[in-house]
């Protein structure tokens, strides 16, 4: 990570270790685990010239991938199977693992770090790559 990241200053990022943020405020996530998760992070990468926005893995358990994109963009949309959508809405709340950008965050890590407070994944290329993912898994 280089001093440019360390200088992004949001409210929703901690200081030390991680917290869970409430999805909705500041941004909502999508979550597709395991090698999956990791095959369309790459993808991402690749698609937006190295700089898709921040992602979190986790290292164990799931070995989820969290997408954090702008808040309200993934409450009335479809998303494919395989995707777990963190947002709010009425009688319905969810939680984002959120790392610090440097220190001891174990079990989670930034796989693209922010690059500002206001930029995230964008959700229709988000959609459009994790949909392509998972067809190419049903025919291939």
């Amino acid at each position: 990570m280089n001093a440019e990241n360390r200088e992004v200053k949001a409210d929703w990022i901690p200081v030390s270790g991680f917290q869970l943020r409430k999805a909705g405020v500041q941004f909502d996530a999508v979550r597709v685990d395991g090698d999956e998760g990791r095959r369309l992070a790459d993808r991402m990468e690749a698609l937006t010239g190295g700089e898709p926005g921040p992602v979190v893995i986790e290292a164990n358990g799931r070995r989820g991938v969290y997408f954090l994109v702008p808040p309200g963009s993934t409450a009335r949309r479809a998303w494919p199977r395989g995707v777990t959508r963190f947002n709010a809405g009425p009688a319905h709340v969810s939680y984002v693992p959120v790392p610090a950008l440097t220190g001891r965050t174990w079990p989670l890590a930034w796989r693209f770090p922010p690059t500002a407070s206001d930029r995230f994944v964008h959700p229709l290329l988000l959609r459009s790559a994790v949909s392509e993912l998972f067809a190419d898994q049903a025919y291939g």
